[in-house]
C-alpha cells in the first residue's frame, strides 16, 4: 500500500511528539492498530473528530492542526510536500494547499520547495494587481 500524504503527516507528528502507537491509544482510546493503518496509507478516510483527538497529544501547533485537517479530505497528497510543510514553519495552509492542487506537464513533478515557491511568487503578483 503506497503511502499518503496524511499518513506521512500523522507519523512524522506521532514520532516527533515521542509517543509510540500504543501510548497513543491510552491518550485517546483510539486503537493503535487504527493509527497504524492511517500511517502507513492502509486506511484512508478517517473523521475529522478521531484526527483531532490524536493531534490533540502530539503537541501539535494550529497550523499542523490546520494542515493535517485539509489532508483528511486529501489524504492522497504529495507525501513529499507534506514532509516539507511541515519541517518549514513559514508554509502556512493556504500556500499549501494551493501547491498539493498544482497540476503538472510531463512526468516530473518539481521538488517541493521550488512548488512553494512558484505558488508564494504566482500570490504576490495577484496581490499585486489587487493593489
Amino acid at each position: 500500500m503506497p503511502q499518503t500524504g496524511l499518513g506521512v503527516a500523522l507519523r512524522t507528528l506521532r514520532e516527533r511528539s515521542g509517543h509510540s502507537l500504543r501510548r497513543i491509544t491510552e491518550l485517546t482510546d483510539v486503537d493503535h492498530a487504527y493509527v497504524y493503518r492511517l500511517e502507513t496509507g492502509e486506511k484512508t478516510n478517517p473523521s475529522l473528530d478521531l484526527v483531532e483527538r490524536v493531534l490533540a497529544v502530539l503537541g501539535t501547533v494550529p497550523r499542523e492542526n490546520a494542515l493535517v485537517a485539509w489532508l483528511v479530505d486529501h489524504p492522497e497528497t504529495d507525501h513529499a510536500l507534506v514532509q516539507y510543510a511541515l519541517e518549514d514553519s513559514t508554509v502556512d495552509v493556504e500556500i499549501f494547499s494551493a501547491a498539493a492542487g498544482v497540476r503538472h506537464r510531463g512526468n516530473v513533478r518539481p521538488d517541493p520547495a521550488t512548488l512553494i515557491a512558484r505558488v508564494r511568487r504566482a500570490f504576490s503578483e495577484d496581490e499585486e494587481e489587487d493593489d
